[in-house]
Parts: structure tokens; sequence; C-alpha cells
């Protein structure tokens, strides 16, 4: 199976890999950095970078799209005096943009695979019934990225190509923190199973790592 990783070099991303990398899998990950080992690069939100990298692929049918790449730019930020409007263009650029650009680049690679399946990082943040505030760039993001997806999945139907949006759990890495409820390994564990399971009958989910439906 050919499966790429979008932000594979670090947290729940290069868990993902790694799991993959041990079964056997022809796994691709992609980093922004150009000197990432066995990273191709990929700044998610350049499109000419989406668009070497998908040439690059040329001839190689896509099984599964993992658009993992984000990041949480507003966390601690005030709302007197932040949130700056670089902040939520940065955010959005990576995480809903990004996230994008990567499905459209890569769409003939997923096109020649049979069956083939779009998994989208989002979080239990997108939900609107989870509203303690705060951490607006993040939440909003990340809710855009779960419509996007819920419409991607309405227009690949007819073609056959799944998606579905996780939530991955609240995971101890960088962007978690040492405090999160789950480690890494149980995330990847989780989502490797979600992954599996998606299908077309199931495709626009919005899915927990544990299997658990996430009221949107």
């Amino acid at each position: 199976m050919n499966i790429l990783i979008t932000g594979a070099n670090r947290g729940i991303g290069k868990a993902l890999f790694d799991g993959y990398a041990a079964q056997g899998q022809n796994i691709i990950g992609t980093h922004r950095q150009a000197d990432a080992g066995a990273m191709r690069e990929l700044d998610v939100t350049d499109p000419a970078a989406h668009a070497r990298l998908a040439e690059a692929l040329e001839g190689t049918a896509l099984d599964l799209l993992i658009c993992n790449a984000g990041i949480y730019p507003d966390k601690g930020q005030t709302l007197d005096h932040g949130y700056s409007a670089a902040m939520w263009a940065e955010g959005f650029a990576t995480n809903v943009t990004g996230v994008f650009l990567t499905i459209q680049h890569l769409l003939p690679h997923l096109r020649a695979a049979q069956d083939a399946r779009i998994a989208i990082i989002s979080s239990q943040m997108a939900s609107h019934t989870r509203a303690p505030g705060g951490s607006y760039i993040y939440r909003a993001s990340k809710a855009a990225v779960l419509n996007l997806g819920r419409n991607l999945a309405t227009d690949l139907r007819p073609e056959g190509i799944s998606v579905g949006i996780y939530h991955p759990g609240w995971v101890q890495t960088d962007m978690g923190g040492a405090t999160a409820e789950i480690d890494v390994d149980t995330a990847r564990r989780g989502l490797m199973d979600r992954f599996a399971a998606l299908s077309i009958e199931t495709t626009g989910c919005f899915e927990t790592w544990d299997g658990q439906a996430h009221a949107y």
C-alpha cells in the first residue's frame, strides 16, 4: 500500500510514519525542511512546492493520503491584544488551504488507486459543541477543515475516493503538552484502525481516535 503523510517529522505524523513503516508499507513523509532525511520537502502553504511533489510522484498511485500537517499559532494569546492578522493568515494557510492544496495536487495519484482514502486530521476543537473560549484561530481553522472534508467527501464519492475527518485525541506531543490525556502510541494505533475502516460507506465521517462519532 502506498501512503503519504504530511507533517511526518514529529508528533502524531512521525508516529504514523513509523507505524506504517513497521508494517512494511510504502510510506512517504513530508516536511518543510529540505534536510529532513528520508522525508520529501513540502511547505503545505506553497502551491509551487505541491506541484513539485506531485511531479516527483508521477506514476505513483496513492492508496491513503493523511493530511496531518498543522499548526497551533495562537496558544496563550489574549483577546485584547493577541490574534494578529498575520497569525490568522498563517493559521488558515497551513491548516485549511494547505490541506486543500495537498488533496488537489495529489488527486491524480489518488484516482490511480482503487478505493483510495483521504484522512484529514482535525480536532474536537472544531465542534460547535465545544466552545470554552480562546484559541480562536486554531478552533476556527479546524472547524473550517472539517467543513472542507465533509464537502470533499460529497464531491469525491462518485469517484470511489473516501474522506474521513478525525480527532486524534488530546495527545502528549509538543502541541498537546505533557499533561495531555493519551500518549502518541495510543493515538497512532487508534488512528490507524480508523483509517483502515474508512470506506465509501462511511465517507464524510467525523470520528475520534477510538472510533466514536463526534458531533459536528
